[in-house]
Order: C-alpha cells, then structure tokens, then sequence
C-alpha cells in the first residue's frame, strides 16, 4: 500500500484521453470485509424487474433492449437486457447462445446508422445485479474518441438533437423487428407549418427535454453501492447513491 497517491498513469497523455491538466491519483481504500449488495440482491429492487415494456425501444420473448431517457453526447447508446433475473455467469446455454446472437444483431443494428463508425459493447455490472450489456456508438471521423474512454465521453460532449436521437432508436428497433419481436420506438412527428412560419421556429425535437442529460458513467445501473451493509451481503440499503 502506498503511503502517498502514485504518480498519474501514462494513459493519461494519450490523445484519447478526455481532461488535460494536472491530476492527482487518489489513494486507495482498505478493503471491505463484506461487498454492499447490488440493486437486485439480497433485499434491494430490481429496477430492470419492475420496469415495463414501454418503456423500452424493443421487447422479445427473452430480451428486451433500452435506451437513456434522452438523448447524449453520442450517437447511439443502447442497453441489452435478460427478462429473466440472472447475471452473466448465471444464464443457462439457451440465453447464452442467445446473448451472442443479440450481441451481433443489435452491434450491426447500431453500425448500420449514418455516421457511427465502430461499436462498442461492455459489462460492467457493479451496480446492477440483472443482466445489462452496453452498446456505445463511436462517431465516424471522431478519432480521439477511439478506445476505452469512451464512456466518458459520451458524458463531455454535446447531446445529439432529439430529432435524430429518435429517428435512430426507431431505426434499431425495426432492424431488430426484422428478426422478431416488438418495435417500440417511433421515428419523431413531422411538424407541418406553411412556409411563412418556418422563420423564427425551433425545428421539431431540435431541444433535449430540461434537465441534465444520464450519460453511460452516471448511470444508475453502473454506480456502484457506497456503503457497507451493518448486517452482512442480506442487508437492506437504503442508500440512493447507488445502482
């Protein structure tokens, strides 16, 4: 253990990493006897249980597919989740044949949108004990965003419009159809006007609904719990910190 923070890492100078300046590593915790459980263990909800078809970009039999509750600074960022309540290492060898079929299907889904150049698909799963695999378009052209930080990222830059970020949800969601299941994403309303009242008009779902943007990062799913439980992984935290 070191007695003081270690000297910043070397990837903190590659071109793809987000913040320039001075930084500091932060010390490391001792750590804890007994992990916190995750939303969906032991007493906590599982948000990924309770939440209906609705409100999802598209449902099948085993899987349904999800999106942020806005749009961010990416092109397309979409999240692959199991009906069933089981983690990774927990799906029988029918869903996990499964998850490699969706895993392709919806990463050429997402490729097949203008302007996104590569596809990246992650699991990080501290926070979240149901199944939830992400999918985080890379723009095309946008080479200092190439690598392991895109996540962060997607935090930094300017939210797309809505327009597009709608048009692209139903755009994945019929790819997906195509297949089987059920599109629920719908391409955003045309807004008829004559002509003489184009001047002075926001474009049609040109503004993001109020309110900051949950990028990847700062999503609940992925923040992992803060505190310690008192009595053991059955504990009941009540903490809101957390995924």
């Amino acid at each position: 253990m070191h007695d003081t923070p270690p000297s910043a890492p070397d990837f903190t100078q590659w071109p793809s990493f987000p913040f320039e300046g001075d930084l500091r590593v932060k010390q490391l915790d001792d750590p804890v006897p007994v992990e916190p459980p995750r939303k969906g263990e032991g007493h906590r909800e599982c948000t990924a249980c309770s939440a209906p078809d609705d409100a999802y970009i598209w449902v099948g039999e085993r899987w349904r597919v999800r999106a942020m509750d806005r749009p961010t600074g990416l092109p397309m960022v979409l999240i692959l989740e199991s009906r069933s309540h089981l983690d990774l290492g927990d799906l029988p060898n029918l869903l996990a044949a499964e998850l490699g079929v969706m895993t392709v299907r919806l990463e050429r889904a997402i490729r097949s949108l203008d302007g996104v150049a590569r596809v990246h698909v992650n699991r990080w799963g501290d926070g979240s004990a149901h199944l939830h695999i992400w999918f985080l378009a890379r723009p095309y052209g946008q080479l200092q965003l190439r690598g392991t930080f895109l996540s962060l990222w997607d935090s930094i830059l300017p939210a797309i419009s809505e327009a597009q970020w709608r048009e692209n949800l139903a755009m994945v969601a019929a790819w997906l159809a195509e297949f089987g299941g059920r599109p629920l994403a719908e391409p955003p309303r045309i807004q008829w006007q004559a002509p003489s009242s184009f001047a002075g008009q926001p474009m049609a779902g040109g503004d993001p609904p109020e309110g900051e943007a949950v990028s990847v990062i700062s999503s609940a799913e992925e923040i992992p719990p803060a505190e310690v439980p008192e009595a053991g992984p059955t504990a009941t935290d009540e903490s809101r910190s957390d995924a």
